[in-house]
């Protein structure tokens, strides 16, 4: 099954989860069973309902699960052909995965360029390559740069969510993972990120891996797309064919997947 990569000359696999299984607190059971692939280049949508397992996969993928007193009891994590197993969230880091978690995680007290910086930090640029990772993120989003001397905290949830990604992007990853970009944001603000994760993707070979509850917003931005439900993948496809099938958009525009 083609996994339609963004591209024909970027169609190598970046990130194969195989046959996952994590359980929490050594007895529950929140990942069954899951296997996906992201490709070089590519947006991937993960679709489900809140307490479907997104998040938790994205945790395993990131290395960030172990921190949930979580464990990937079965199954195998490759990032660029090398097994993740036992590698620090941190070293994931460094490698090219970063994950902006659900919730807009920002430095409150700090200033968005100071929030910005932090991101930068991992790589240890020069000063001068800092500053111009920090202007290359003000072009993506210049809401950011209008606001750079203002606290986090006194700024908008799409702002909040916009530097978050951006913090992101200041490590220069290979693969972003995106818990939930749209939560709690007013429509527009939803298709403004959207569209410049697209951008990114498209300008800068960044691929993405998008949890999500909006489906409409992530089939239309996603290349291919992994519909879970009680922790297992129960559908997958390409995301234009996937977006045209009444029963997935029945299900979960039912009701059923809204929080």
């Amino acid at each position: 099954m083609s996994h339609a990569p963004q591209t024909v000359a970027q169609s190598r696999e970046l990130l194969a989860v195989d046959d996952i299984e994590v359980i929490y607190d050594g007895a529950i059971l929140a990942v069954a069973g899951v296997s996906l692939r992201v490709e070089q280049g590519g947006i991937v949508a993960l679709l489900g309902a809140n307490g479907a397992g997104k998040s938790t996969t994205l945790k395993a993928i990131s290395g960030l699960v172990q921190a949930d007193r979580a464990r990937i009891s079965r199954g195998h994590i490759r990032f660029q052909g090398q097994d993740t197993a036992g590698v620090a969230a941190n070293q994931l880091a460094r490698q090219g995965i970063v994950h902006v978690l659900e919730g807009r995680h920002v430095f409150s007290h700090l200033t968005i360029e100071e929030n910005l910086r932090t991101g930068g930090f991992l790589r240890r640029p020069s000063r001068k390559a800092l500053e111009d990772d920090l202007e290359r993120i003000y072009a993506w989003f210049p809401r950011l740069k209008t606001k750079r001397k203002t606290q986090a905290g006194l700024t908008s949830g799409g702002e909040q969510q916009m530097l978050a990604i951006g913090r992101a992007l200041m490590t220069k990853p290979s693969l972003v993972l995106l818990d939930e970009p749209s939560m709690g944001l007013a429509p527009i603000i939803v298709e403004e990120i959207f569209e410049i994760v697209a951008q990114l993707n498209k300008q800068e070979g960044t691929s993405f891996l998008v949890a999500e509850q909006n489906i409409n917003v992530a089939l239309r931005h996603a290349s291919y797309a992994y519909i879970m439900e009680n922790g297992q993948v129960v559908g997958e496809g390409v995301a234009e064919q996937l977006a045209a099938r009444d029963d997935i958009q029945h299900f979960y525009l039912g009701g059923s997947a809204v929080k």
